[in-house]
């Protein structure tokens, strides 16, 4: 009966991953901005200085049809037309920052310029017992234009 408690106590060890997280500001956008938008631009400032980052604008998917074959199974990707970015940002602070972001598309003027302060979270890419990963922002460019974090 004791080898039986100490093997159930001493199992439940948490196993924890070398997998990381990136420093940075992940951007959603609406389907309603994404049809026009290709890039990212944002500027990022705390404690009076800023960094840049850019990148292309993914398209967003969503789980759909999954399939089992014994213990494997697989979901089929489906697009729902918004699309997503990340821009690294070195040194970022779980602290307020200001963040600057502009759309663009191929018209030389921005699809969106927006101004949002916000607080960037400790990640856990390994769960919340194995310690915390790199402070990240989430942003949402919601059908109206508007922009709120999470």
């Amino acid at each position: 009966m004791l080898l039986l408690a100490c093997v159930t106590a001493c199992s439940n060890e948490t196993v924890c991953t070398a997998r990381g997280s990136l420093q940075g500001v992940h951007v959603n956008v609406d389907k309603a901005v994404a049809g026009r938008a290709e890039s990212l631009a944002m500027e990022v400032c705390w404690d009076g200085a800023c960094q840049e980052a850019s990148t292309e604008l993914m398209p967003s998917t969503v789980a759909g049809n999954q399939t089992c074959s014994g213990e494997v199974c697989s979901a089929e990707a489906v697009r729902t037309g918004g699309k997503f970015g990340f821009g690294a940002i070195t040194g970022l602070p779980k602290r307020p920052v200001e963040v600057r972001l502009t759309l663009r598309g191929a018209d030389p003027e921005p699809v969106l310029a927006r101004t949002i302060k916000v607080t960037p979270k400790a990640t856990f890419p390994n769960g919340p017992d194995c310690g915390e990963g790199s402070p990240q922002a989430v942003l949402t460019i919601a059908a109206d234009g508007s922009v709120r974090e999470g």
